[in-house]
């Protein structure tokens, strides 16, 4: 799968079978759900995971608690748009 073919399966009602659960995340958050990509990430500690996490409190708007997350991750927010972070996401994860 390739990131063009993940957006295109946010067209279903469910994520494609064999996902990570960062990249289910992604793909809830995708749909607009970003409760349930959070749910999903909340409590797993690996760096994909942290990073995933980072992102979502961003656009929450939590930026305290992106950074933290980002920190976790081995990272720093990025200076870019929302939309750019996760397709950024999507293309690693994959």
């Amino acid at each position: 799968m390739d990131t063009t073919l993940f957006k295109e399966s946010l067209k279903h009602d469910t994520p494609p079978i064999g996902l990570t659960t960062p990249l289910e995340a992604l793909w809830y958050d995708g749909k607009g759900d970003w409760d349930r990509a959070h749910d999903l990430i909340n409590d797993l500690e690996d760096k994909q995971s942290a990073h995933v996490h980072a992102y979502l409190h961003r656009k929450e708007g939590d930026l305290w608690n992106a950074d933290y997350w980002y920190r976790r991750a081995g990272r720093q927010r990025p200076d870019v748009t929302l939309e750019e972070e996760w397709e950024e996401l999507v293309h690693i994860l994959l």
